[in-house]
């Protein structure tokens, strides 16, 4: 992921701070929190937990109705309560941790189970940035999964490498056989393909395209049908194939990626436009002392009016 900016951070912040999250399993595994590390601290004591979900107001947690936790957190006047979040940097063994204080405003039955209970627990100081980029950059990619899904990555070298993509080959499982294919781009929702074959034996198909990442490292899995197929220009042996992405299917972490790379292109746009129109302005202001210059010299030598234009462009 990208090094996210001072104003990147209070952008999810001001932008995202009451969109929740909910930890399912692949959430847990695409943010790498480390969940047997996430706990609960009221009056010098911690107990372990379960995260339900955040946002960067609140959080909900899972405790057992029964347990000293449940009672120290909830009680009447109960002191200060800080919840303690666990990421794993990378895929690596190591971590980085840290609690934000909070208070609880409220508690409730989890699911049917009589013996746990849904703890909110509101944030009393605004969380470190390491949480806010994490959950920020997921809601957002979450969001621009919507707004921008028709948006196409085409699969230059440049490309790939900001994407992190290292080869430009893969392997697409069409139909359960797997078959080679190259990238041609990706977006969002779909990717075009060129492989092998007669267009009317794969279009309709459904598929699994394969896509692998090195930053971080992860082979990510992406279900799909191919909704469009024809000869490659010139070819009768290989097809240009258009998939469309099961959206229900799109896996987190794909998501983040494509949307780090068009967050990326779209401030590196916006840096280079102010560059541009300043070389613009300069170049103008060159030009008007120039021609003011070529004027006053004229002007000195006693050039007539009807040659000044000559002088102006230096004849």
């Amino acid at each position: 992921m990208a090094i996210a900016t001072n104003q990147q951070i209070t952008n999810y912040y001001d932008s995202y701070s009451d969109k929740e999250v909910i930890f399912s399993r692949e959430i847990l595994h695409t943010l790498r929190v480390a969940p047997r590390e996430i706990y609960i601290k009221c009056g010098g004591n911690q107990w372990p937990c379960i995260i339900n979900s955040t946002s960067l107001l609140a959080a909900k947690i899972i405790l057992d109705k029964t347990g000293s936790a449940f009672t120290a957190i909830t009680q009447k006047n109960a002191p200060p309560v800080s919840l303690r979040f666990c990421f794993f940097i990378d895929k690596g063994s190591e971590t980085m941790s840290f609690f934000i204080t909070g208070k609880v405003t409220n508690t409730a039955q989890y699911a049917d189970s009589k013996d746990l209970a849904v703890v909110t627990l509101t944030y009393t100081q605004r969380p470190p940035d390491d949480f806010i980029v994490k959950i920020g950059a997921l809601i957002e990619a979450n969001i621009n999964f919507i707004k921008r899904r028709e948006e196409r990555i085409v699969m230059t070298s440049e490309a790939r490498y900001r994407l992190g993509i290292e080869k430009e080959d893969t392997i697409i499982y069409v139909q359960n056989v797997p078959r080679k294919c190259i990238l041609r781009d990706l977006s969002f929702s779909g990717a075009k393909i060129v492989l092998l074959g007669v267009p009317k034996f794969v279009s309709g198909k459904e598929t699994v395209l394969r896509i692998i990442f090195d930053d971080p490292p992860e082979t990510l899995d992406i279900r799909g049908s191919i909704i469009h197929a024809d000869f490659a220009e010139g070819r009768q042996d290989i097809v240009t194939a258009s998939i469309k992405f099961d959206e229900e299917a799109v896996p987190a972490a794909y998501k983040l990626h494509i949307n780090d790379y068009l967050t990326m292109t779209k401030k590196n746009l916006l840096d280079t436009s102010p560059k541009t129109q300043s070389a613009a302005t300069q170049t103008l202001e060159q030009a008007a002392a120039a021609m003011k210059a070529r004027l006053a010299a004229a002007a000195r030598s006693g050039t007539s009016v009807q040659n000044i234009s000559n002088a102006i462009s230096g004849k």
